[in-house]
């Protein structure tokens, strides 16, 4: 099987693990610390302001708590997301309020963000589609004007970029997610960034049991009661560790070579399939961005769309769509709503393999797949 997603792991991620077991510390500790420094580095951010935590999911769900989300307020989120964003939101009590995205980009524009924007809206929380930064820019200005917090979904977007500055630096909250399919990989992980400092710190303590210093050996150093606990706030325990932290590390440096061989990957998709009837590629980069090439899909006609993925899953090559739209979700979504771009690239879009592993013979199987596939299914339409 081809697979969509893969990791790439190996040797280096192996002997960083070791040597944690050698330590015989496995928790949060000093190369959890490490991690947080090297990654605030890479998006060109202060380590203080970074917590390595077990999911991005946790992410968001703190997030939404950091801002105090509640009954009576608005998010604005794009309905082509994952259900982690609709669910960290309506778990607050706050609404869900769905934007539509471009049909093909599967991003929102400022546009999008603004026509959904009520008087109620307290923040906005956007993903960046496959890996590409989209509008950051543009509505991370737009919330800034209307008074609006920012909140990045980063999770697909651990490397790209906007004019040289990282995504998820756009905003107020950030996270990104290192969980097993995505491209750095610690098993699962994730990655929060707060930009004011003051709640930089109280996330820091809300994703530790609302515990204000840890109890203790470190703390023994300091106090002569050291099991005491200083709690003055609500937390949950959503923090990292060690063994996590360490592959999170080598991952890290390794995450260069692996978009740019994931860059390759989709290149050659664009290039055999950029004349095949029938098959939609994605618009190439606006000029100043970089995507972490986390998905790489095509749009066929929405009437075969199904159909070739079932076909190319019999040759062994697994394809997938994400995400369903989230305004179509029972649980707090509205089935009335009209977002057409949404469910056009709902019903049109297929995502093919990629992933660093892949190698070239690979790609042309799958394209030389897909290609015979469209071809098959459009004759028998035109019957």
């Amino acid at each position: 099987m081809i697979n969509v997603f893969q990791p790439s792991l190996g040797e280096e991620e192996l002997a960083a693990v070791a040597a944690v077991f050698e330590s015989n510390w496995l928790g949060h500790g000093p190369r959890t610390k490490e991690f947080e420094a090297a990654f605030a580095a890479h998006v060109g951010v202060a380590p203080e302001r970074m917590v390595f935590i077990n999911s991005a999911t946790a992410g968001l769900f703190l997030a939404t708590e950091l801002l105090g989300l509640g009954p009576g307020d608005d998010v604005v989120l794009p309905s082509a997301s994952f259900v982690a964003a609709g669910n960290a939101v309506a778990a607050t009590g706050a609404r869900p309020v769905f934007c539509d995205v471009d049909p093909h980009l599967l991003n929102p524009t400022a546009e999008h963000v603004e026509r959904a924007l009520t008087p109620r809206t307290k923040a906005v929380l956007l993903l960046h589609y496959g890996g590409r930064p989209g509008e950051v820019a543009a509505i991370a200005a737009l919330c800034r004007a209307r008074g609006v917090h920012l909140i990045e979904d980063a999770a697909c977007a651990v490397a790209s970029a906007v004019d040289g500055a990282k995504v998820g630096t756009f905003g107020d909250i950030a996270m990104w997610s290192f969980d097993s399919m995505k491209v750095l990989v610690t098993g699962d992980g994730g990655m929060l960034y707060v930009r004011d400092p003051e709640l930089a710190r109280t996330a820091r303590t809300m994703a530790y049991h609302g515990l204000e210093q840890s109890s203790g050996f470190t703390a023994a150093k300091v106090s002569h009661r050291w099991w005491d606990l200083n709690v003055k706030g609500f937390g949950r325990r959503v923090i990292g560790n060690d063994i996590t932290a360490a592959i999170g590390s080598v991952q890290l440096r390794r995450l260069p070579a692996f978009v740019a061989r994931r860059r390759a990957v989709a290149e050659r998709y664009d290039h055999l399939l950029r004349d095949a009837e029938g098959i939609r590629l994605p618009a190439p980069l606006p000029a100043g961005h970089e995507s972490t090439y986390y998905f790489h899909w095509v749009q066929l006609d929405a009437r075969i769309r199904d159909g070739v993925a079932a076909d190319l899953l019999d040759q062994g090559v697994y394809t997938t769509f994400r995400y369903p739209p989230l305004h179509k979700v029972p649980a707090y979504g509205d089935p009335g709503t009209h977002l057409p771009g949404t469910d056009h690239a709902a019903d049109t879009t297929l995502l093919l393999p990629l992933h660093q592993a892949l190698d070239d013979t690979e790609v042309d199987t799958v394209a030389d797949a897909l290609r015979k596939s469209v071809e098959h299914r459009l004759a028998g339409l035109a019957h």
